[in-house]
């Protein structure tokens, strides 16, 4: 009797009591699981990279990876601003994101920092390797880390490249840089002998902030000779600030001298050529990296990969300033300015 008791609903029907039992298993097994929803830290640390947000949600979205439904990004954005990044960077921590993409390169190395001892993998793009320490190698990271490496040292020897081929008459280019950034020297090293080798002479403006920068350009100014012949930009966040590069603009417009290295205008003001890297693309290969940090395979262990370089001519400022553009320049642009 008290077996039967046992398995006997209120009503003493024990074939109800088994008849709900396998409608609720039913019913749960008719459920479908809900899904993992992600959340993805996103900082920007240079408005000219900004673009690179779109692609990587682009390539998301193409991934399988919708907005609202099962992942949510967090978008920041400063503009050399340390301890603002800082800041952001450690509530993303606290926040405890599935994911961090960070960039550029300042940015990186803060991220790598801040999440230390964390389990929060960390995806840079737009991103120099060289002389940051932030990777072990390139097949292995190691680590919470992999990404997007930016060409840096590649792109500072193109550059150097293309303003002599435009500009040979320019022996004296000034070359404005952070003075702490951890990625200039790389750049450094390989410029000198190139520009030694053409006889070029680059003057560096090392400086620890804006106020440096503005402070040379108005010594040159009021000099009989200001003693450069261009302006190349290097990889580094300093330069291009708005009210530096404004003011690096003025004086080239004043002065009859080309600006290369970037493509970038503000105001009027614009450099005749840029060599970096395309943004959007940058963001999908990101996109790709932290697809595969997302699908489970520990971020230390995803080979980094190497973004591809993008020439582009604004050949009409080239024209304004008198410069003959060589017909295989032309050829070698990706984009030109017309």
């Amino acid at each position: 009797m008290r077996h039967k008791f046992l398995f006997q609903t209120r009503n003493g029907n024990p074939g109800i009591f088994f008849a709900l039992l396998l409608l609720k298993l039913i019913v749960s097994g008719c459920v479908e699981p809900q899904p993992k929803i992600f959340r993805v830290g996103i900082l920007c640390g240079l408005n000219v990279f900004a673009p690179t947000v779109d692609g990587f949600r682009a390539k998301m979205a193409e991934l399988g990876y919708l907005e609202g439904k099962n992942i949510i990004y967090d978008v920041q954005q400063t503009n050399f601003d340390q301890t603002a990044e800082e800041r952001i960077l450690r509530k993303f921590v606290a926040d405890k994101v599935d994911l961090l993409l960070a960039f550029p390169s300042e940015v990186s190395v803060a991220a790598k920092a801040v999440t230390q001892g964390t389990n929060i993998p960390v995806v840079f793009c737009q991103t120099n390797i060289e002389g940051t320490d932030l990777i072990k190698s390139v097949p292995e990271p190691g680590g919470n880390i992999t990404g997007v490496r930016y060409p840096g040292p590649d792109l500072a020897l193109k550059r150097f490249e293309i303003l002599h081929e435009l500009a040979p008459q320019a022996k004296r280019l000034w070359v404005p840089y952070a003075k702490n950034s951890p990625i200039v020297a790389d750049q450094l090293a390989v410029l000198r002998p190139a520009a030694a080798e053409a006889g070029v002479a680059l003057v560096e403006v090392p400086a620890d902030n804006a106020a440096d920068l503005l402070a040379d350009l108005a010594r040159r100014a009021k000099a009989a000779d200001i003693g450069i012949d261009a302006v190349l930009f290097i990889s580094e966040p300093l330069a291009r600030t708005p009210a530096v590069f404004m003011a690096i603009g003025e004086f080239a417009d004043q002065h009859r001298i080309p600006v290369g290295g970037v493509l970038y205008s503000i105001e009027g003001f614009s450099t005749v050529f840029g060599v970096a890297t395309d943004n959007l693309a940058v963001g999908k290969l990101a996109a790709q990296q932290a697809h595969k940090v997302l699908k489970g395979i520990p971020a230390g262990t995803i080979p980094v990969v190497s973004a591809e370089s993008y020439f582009q001519l604004n050949y009409k400022i080239a024209r304004e300033l008198g410069l003959a553009v060589p017909e295989g320049l032309l050829r070698q642009a990706d984009e030109i300015i017309r």
